[in-house]
């Protein structure tokens, strides 16, 4: 059994150093590397749901879980909204499609519980429709444990002003004006609403099975650390055994020479070496 990571450094109320951050991350990196030629080894198949309000930073942590894995091991699912022939199938049926087989990390940037929130709030399905997820829904992720996959559920909570600071940073920001949605603004004022649909779905969907985490998400950094070392922590992984590798030599040329011509190269306003 794999030596899980320790607690990220430096708890309290400000928020938390680049550098502190770097270190940690880089470490957690490595253990997820780990976790990754283990689930490959050993045929796993472990599925992570995210979810959260807008703005909690629910795509960030994914891009920093799977930046440094392979994607072959680690795939991440953020479906579009549903088809006219989607939503005449099955609620479940398109994102069953989208379970990981052996080998795989598969992580939903939210996932079916669109029903029980934005769906239910923004009036897009009935509220019997929600009801009936909310009772099916248990049996469902039961299934789906008993077929062998881990499933991970993890909800990101940020407070008021908070998520006001961070959309007021989308409009101000030309690097972010893409991620405000005519969606995201009609659901900022409708916060009271999501927190009576996330109350209602975490009391009807928190199994002993497939469990909620609940991550406190106003300091991205914290966050993001809290995450990772949680899930590595629930994934019964082993270490890495130390390699020894070392550079084959290269072959002689055998007469190659570069040549005289090459294709054009691109402008470098910013030099070459």
């Amino acid at each position: 059994m794999s030596k899980k990571p320790k607690s990220p450094k430096g708890e309290g109320v400000t928020r938390m150093k680049r550098q502190v951050y770097e270190e940690e991350m880089r470490r957690l990196h490595g253990e997820l590397v780990a976790m990754q030629e283990w689930v490959r080894a050993t045929g796993a198949k472990i599925c992570v749901v995210f979810e959260g309000r807008d703005t909690a930073g629910k795509g960030g942590t994914i891009k920093r879980i799977t930046e440094r894995v392979s994607p072959r091991v680690f795939r991440v699912v953020a479906l579009p909204t549903p088809t006219e022939r989607e939503k005449s199938q099955m609620y479940a049926q398109r994102y069953m499609a989208h379970y990981p087989a052996a080998g795989e990390v598969v992580i939903f940037d939210r996932s079916w519980y669109n029903r029980a929130g934005v769906e239910h709030v923004m009036g897009f399905c009935r509220p019997e429709e929600t009801e009936r997820f909310l009772e099916t829904v248990p049996a469902w992720e039961k299934a789906m444990t008993d077929s062998g996959i881990l499933l991970l559920k993890y909800w990101l909570e940020v407070s008021p002003d908070e998520q006001t600071r961070r959309l007021q940073s989308r409009i101000d920001d030309p690097r972010k004006v893409w991620k405000l949605t005519d969606m995201d603004l009609k659901s900022y004022s409708r916060w009271h609403d999501y927190s009576r649909a996330r109350d209602a779905m975490l009391a009807a969907t928190d199994t002993a099975w497939a469990p909620w985490f609940v991550a406190g998400a106003d300091d991205k950094k914290r966050a993001r650390l809290n995450i990772i070392t949680h899930l590595l922590s629930q994934v019964p992984y082993e270490p890495l055994k130390p390699r020894t590798i070392t550079l084959p030599k290269r072959q002689s040329p055998k007469g190659y020479r570069d040549p005289e011509s090459r294709p054009r190269r691109i402008p470098t306003p910013f030099g070459e070496l």
